[in-house]
């Protein structure tokens, strides 16, 4: 049987490292499902540094959408991170704005690959940001994000069975 772990908390909260950590108990050679995409060079070294503080003992996957391609049947897995998911089946890119997929097109599509994804028996341990503790943004475009984020972290909570808050550097169980 399966099992969700979700940590979640603000940018620079711990997330990343904690799940790390949290794998390797579990695993002596887990899966680091990595969803990013390279926007710039700047994230570029964000990424590096992720990818250096990993060792030799984990397996790299970059997948930005479609998880469910990858069999990690009786793995421990960190995915990292929901909200760069999110934002790849948010945003087409080079597409115009009214091609875009709406709020409801994009959470029917990543509900419904998290879901198809999680059937498979293995330890998921999700990584999220908790983008909605702000105020309500100016920008339209970040709003319908926010909403999108905000649903997604929900369903995959609802799911959950562990729930794990990272505040400044501190994990405080918040489910299971």
């Amino acid at each position: 049987m399966g099992k969700i772990i979700l940590i979640t908390g603000g940018q620079r909260s711990g997330k990343s490292a904690y799940a790390e950590k949290l794998a390797l108990s579990l695993s002596d050679h887990p899966v680091y499902l990595a969803t990013a995409h390279i926007w710039d060079e700047e994230f570029r070294q964000r990424v590096k540094k992720h990818q250096d503080r990993r060792g030799p003992q984990w397996t790299n996957i970059e997948e930005e959408k479609f998880l469910s391609r990858h069999d990690i049947t009786g793995r421990v897995a960190v995915i990292d991170c929901i909200t760069l998911w999110c934002t790849n089946f948010f945003f087409k890119q080079g597409a115009p704005e009214w091609e875009q997929p709406t709020v409801e097109q994009a959470l029917q599509e990543i509900t419904s690959e998290f879901d198809h994804f999680t059937q498979q028996d293995a330890t998921f341990i999700f990584v999220t940001n908790e983008i909605g503790s702000g105020g309500v943004s100016p920008d339209p475009i970040q709003r319908r994000f926010t909403d999108l984020e905000g649903w997604m972290n929900q369903h995959v909570a609802a799911k959950a069975d562990e729930v794990v808050l990272m505040v400044s550097g501190i994990p405080v169980k918040i489910k299971g």
